[in-house]
């Protein structure tokens, strides 16, 4: 694998780093990331050739790693393939390039109302002097117009964004954007919407607390199965009254299902049950099919249709008890 350097060859034996790599890359590489790309930039100075292996076993790293490390800095820009190796590429040079390109997100009239905004460059200069110690790379600043444009946060939400992705630790690009997506895939717009999303998340994560408790799981939730819990009480708006009479009927099984609480749950949702009244109700009902079919039986012999009617769906919750 050879190395070379897009810049003109460097006078001294000094391997510099401009700012912007700590401003833009650094919090979104692993440390074994950020080794592979100080030392392959080293080398590039002088276009040296060095085997992935040697490589490897120079920065006392597994082939893998190293493998993923050029993999992650090729997918952001910052080295180009070429050929049998890689060219290291100028950092400035990408960033202005962002700077600089046509963006086809935001019209001319648009950026131009942002920039005579008071109020959202007062909160901009804010989120650069609370996070960015007062440095934030230009970039941030587009991206910020950008997310205005594109979600719809009022001047509130989005200092409550990067506030939220600070305390985390989390204050790179990628981490804003997801949570950026979801907050807007929950409506999220004004500050009293972000209040009401924190509520229904506080609301389910102490629905899920209950779960685990009531079906005596102690190991932590799956993504799957705490999937399950935001459609029945985020997406169905179920609460945990409804939820614990489908708990009920795991009393009966060996093994916890949480794609046999999802059924049950959908089909109350299906047949627009919206109380916990609706269910019992419904339950009842179904309870009486149930005790209807056996004095049935006594009298009569199963016809296909009743089997085909009764049978589905574990006899439609075994016998509805409770």
């Amino acid at each position: 694998m050879k190395l070379e350097q897009n810049d003109e060859a460097l006078l001294f034996s000094t391997t510099k780093i401009p700012d912007v790599f700590f401003s833009e890359y650094l919090t979104e590489a692993s440390g074994d990331f950020i080794k592979v790309y100080l030392y392959i930039l080293f080398l590039s100075k002088f276009n040296k050739d060095i085997k992935l292996n040697d490589l490897a076993k120079k920065l006392g790293l597994s082939f893998p790693i190293i493998q993923e490390s050029l993999k992650f800095w090729e997918n952001l820009g910052v080295i180009t393939k070429k050929g049998t190796g890689f060219i290291v590429n100028n950092l400035q040079e990408i960033e202005l390039h962002k700077l600089y390109k046509p963006n086809v997100s935001l019209s001319a009239e648009d950026i131009e109302k942002n920039e005579k905004n008071q109020t959202r460059a007062r909160l901009v200069e804010t989120i650069n002097n609370s996070y960015f110690q007062g440095i934030m790379s230009p970039s941030w600043y587009a991206d910020i117009d950008l997310w205005f444009k594109k979600y719809g946060f009022d001047e509130q939400v989005m200092m409550a964004l990067f506030n939220y992705c600070f305390q985390r630790s989390a204050l790179h690009r990628n981490y804003v954007q997801v949570v950026a997506e979801a907050w807007s895939k929950s409506n999220v717009k004004t500050f009293s919407d972000l209040e009401n999303y924190y509520i229904r998340q506080e609301n389910i994560q102490n629905i899920e607390k209950v779960i685990q408790k009531k079906l005596g799981i102690a190991r932590p939730l799956t993504e799957y199965e705490k999937a399950y819990i935001q459609k029945w009480s985020g997406d169905f708006g179920y609460s945990l009254d409804i939820i614990e009479i489908a708990l009920k009927k795991t009393t009966s099984k060996t093994t916890i299902s949480f794609d046999y609480l999802d059924k049950i749950i959908t089909d109350w949702h299906d047949r627009e049950l919206k109380t916990t009244d609706d269910v019992q109700n419904f339950l009842v009902s179904i309870k009486t099919l149930n005790k209807n079919k056996k004095e049935l039986e006594k009298k009569v012999k199963y016809n296909s249709f009743e089997q085909r009617t009764y049978d589905n769906f574990d006899n439609l919750y075994a016998n509805s008890q409770n």
